[in-house]
């Protein structure tokens, strides 16, 4: 080892310290303006790489997309953990159709488009083809993270939509990447592979979401804190072994955190607290990653087709493809026009246009860039109009303020009963009453009232004010009569 390693490993950390710190600052500012998280992680790996002021030079795809599938794979699997199961269902199907059918009528669309543009036939079908999902991590950041509620069944469709779309985008790159290579791509092959993949990659996340759950209850680790290893390493597992059997690999991380989540866990807050915190990493590492990857100079020489490219893609062809989707779901205009605009792209078309560059498909890297100038432009423009979107179309539904103090139990055992957190409104049953006038099932018990700055013991002379906070001991039987008094639980 030579004299300036440490100094030289001291002052990278340095510099990615800094970084990611600007980053979880950054967030912040994107929650209070119009910054989407996504576009500010790409602009400071920009800004750290090699024609920006860090001077990193970053030109290793390989290991660019290996640590975006293993960033991928946690993010799906924080969306499928803290996903409730019981409020979406409903709207399961929609987005199905859209993950499915809309992402196929997104890259026709967008493939003659491309071909009008002035791109080969196999560049346009590749270019479709990786911009064709929403991305999970830019959908989940912005609405999330950004203190947005919409109404249940517009978060639902989009949510669920951004954690199903993945695989079609994977099958569709793939197939078009053999297209560009080998010439030819048999309809038939096509048609056979998507269905496979997908219900392969679905039996197999449910699977090991269920294994999972059963080891974690059977099995517990000797500590909380191996708790969220052995979770990661399902979402791990799910990816890996969907993949060998010819699954989708991406489908099968978000079904098994879909399964985990909606199912009674040791230390349930503890693992969503982790895996959020994993899911935040693996966005900021695999944003600054890709912005290093890209060379700000090279990214003029595709503006024009860029510009035209996401024009269609906003414009025109998502759309089109929602629209196709929704209406025979009876979705009203303003919801589809909602749906349509906050369908952002993200880290997954990026991840997904190094593929070509590993497959040897000519052009490729041509290709990466165009894929980046079309994500950070419809990034720029759609996620940071969101909120205006919001209150433009009337969607938005108004969420108490949230709480000074939060109460959480945890249990190293898979308890039957839970916390519920509920707000108490001035239409509320319990508004002015007293706890001793409200008839509580034998099994449940205000643990604390926050009203304000205030924690109030729980006493039999207590009186519920509209502005309350109110922490109840349940178990999930009692909560529809705890329901009728209080009103929805707002902690899920």
């Amino acid at each position: 080892m030579g004299t300036t390693e440490p100094w030289n490993l001291a002052v990278a950390l340095l510099a990615g310290g800094l970084v990611v710190v600007l980053a979880a600052l950054g967030t912040r500012m994107s929650r209070r303006g119009p910054v989407p998280l996504a576009l500010l992680f790409l602009v400071l790996g920009m800004l750290a790489g090699s024609e920006g002021l860090g001077g990193v030079y970053m030109d290793d795809h390989v290991l660019a997309y290996r640590l975006g599938t293993v960033a991928l794979c946690l993010i799906l699997f924080d969306g499928g953990l803290s996903t409730q199961f019981d409020r979406v269902r409903r709207h399961l199907w929609p987005a199905i159709t859209l993950a499915t059918v809309g992402v196929a009528v997104t890259a026709a669309i967008l493939a003659a488009a491309g071909r009008l543009l002035g791109l080969g036939w196999f560049e346009a079908l590749l270019l479709a083809a990786v911009v064709s999902s929403t991305d999970a991590a830019a959908v989940f950041s912005v609405l999330r993270g950004s203190g947005i509620n919409l109404r249940q069944r517009v978060s639902a469709t989009i949510e669920l939509e951004s954690g199903l779309n993945d695989p079609m985008a994977v099958i569709l790159t793939t197939a078009m990447a053999e297209l560009a290579l080998a010439g030819t791509l048999s309809p038939l092959t096509l048609a056979w592979q998507i269905p496979v993949q997908l219900l392969v990659g679905a039996g197999v996340g449910i699977a090991v979401g269920l294994g999972c759950r059963e080891l974690l209850v059977r099995l517990p680790p000797a500590t909380a804190g191996l708790l969220p290893v052995l979770t990661a390493g399902a979402a791990v597992i799910a990816y890996g072994g969907a993949s060998l059997v010819w699954g989708s690999g991406f489908l099968a991380v978000y079904l098994c955190g879909l399964v985990l989540g909606n199912r009674p866990l040791p230390d349930r807050v503890g693992l969503r607290r982790v895996h959020d915190f994993l899911a935040w990493a693996s966005q900021v590492a695999l944003f600054l990653t890709l912005g290093l990857l890209v060379y700000p100079s090279e990214l003029v020489d595709v503006a024009v087709v860029g510009l035209g490219a996401t024009a269609v893609l906003v414009l025109v062809a998502r759309p089109v493809a929602v629209a196709l989707c929704l209406l025979p779901f009876r979705y009203p205009r303003r919801e589809i026009a909602y749906v349509s605009w906050v369908g952002l792209r993200g880290a997954v078309p990026i991840v997904l246009a190094t593929y070509p560059m590993l497959a040897g498909v000519p052009d490729a890297d041509r290709l990466f860039n165009l894929v980046f100038f079309v994500v950070v432009l419809s990034v720029a423009v759609q996620a940071s109009t969101v909120r205006l979107a919001t209150r433009v179309v009337g969607l938005e539904q108004p969420s108490p303020p949230p709480p000074e103090a939060v109460i959480e139990i945890s249990s190293m055992s898979a308890i039957d009963t839970s916390v519920a957190w509920f707000h108490v409104d001035r239409l509320a049953a319990v508004a002015g009453v007293t706890l001793a006038e409200v008839p509580f099932p034998e099994d449940a018990a205000v643990m604390l009232v926050v009203r304000g700055r205030q924690l109030l013991p729980a006493r039999g002379g207590l009186r519920f004010e509209p502005g309350d906070h109110v922490y109840v001991f349940c178990k999930p039987e009692d909560e529809p009569m705890i329901t009728l008094w209080f009103g929805q639980r707002l902690d899920d």
